[in-house]
């Protein structure tokens, strides 16, 4: 007899304090068919990125295993003054549809916000989001909210560089403002992982390399101009 794809997953609400149960998707399910440069992937059967997201049945209270493990005072006391005074208990513990899915990623995004969480925290839902407007072939609000993404990746970059993955960060700095239409920026970006003597990343150098000429060859087929830095420099 094949197993569920989905398991429970005990938590306890970091800001009622209440244990709950989440489901998630079993690790030997989470190998994807095929992934996009961004790093968005495509499953057979279940998303395990549709349960990413723990929501708290009984204040509310939305989170990723990304988030601070306590609370202070004040963080508890904007949540419920912003979203758990007008929270009706219900529960997001069992199986979910996309629709349901994109709630609990923006109730956490929402709580993320309130709640002061890293940059890092937020960019992440924030891409998140966007991949299942992707999902949903809806290329406008995809495109809108790999934007909001972007930039909370360029203040995660002025503010945490030092203790994340730079090359992946900075490649996705680059992949996100090419999607969005930002050539030259994309370029600039791409380069960094590329030229930096500090990056030894070889798959993301790799993957710079391959977008920049991905880049170059777009930006030459439309008839745009090339940036300075690609007229000069190979990738």
């Amino acid at each position: 007899m094949a197993l569920e794809p989905l398991y429970q997953s005990k938590v306890v609400c970091a800001c009622c304090e209440q244990s709950y149960h989440t489901s998630r998707v079993r690790p030997s399910l989470k190998r994807a068919i095929r992934s996009d440069s961004d790093f968005c992937s495509y499953y057979k059967s279940v998303n395990p990125d549709f349960y990413v997201v723990r929501v708290c049945p009984s204040c509310g209270f939305a989170s990723t295993e990304s988030f601070a493990e306590r609370l202070t005072d004040k963080q508890k006391e904007d949540y419920y003054e912003r979203i758990g005074k007008v929270w009706k208990p219900r529960s997001y513990g069992g199986e979910r549809t996309q629709d349901e899915a994109m709630a609990c990623y923006k109730l956490a995004l929402l709580t993320a916000q309130t709640v002061g969480e890293k940059d890092r925290v937020v960019a992440g839902l924030l891409h998140h989001i966007a991949w299942l407007y992707r999902y949903e072939d809806n290329k406008e609000l995809e495109l809108r909210f790999l934007g909001f993404a972007l930039d909370a990746y360029i203040r995660v970059y002025q503010t945490e560089r030092d203790m994340l993955n730079n090359a992946r960060l900075l490649y996705l700095i680059g992949e996100l403002n090419r999607r969005v239409g930002h050539y030259h920026e994309a370029v600039r970006w791409f380069s960094r992982v590329i030229h930096d003597k500090n990056i030894v990343d070889a798959s993301m150098i790799r993957s710079a390399r391959e977008q920049w000429q991905a880049l170059r060859e777009e930006m030459s087929g439309n008839g745009l101009e090339l940036p300075e830095e690609m007229r000069q420099n190979g990738a």
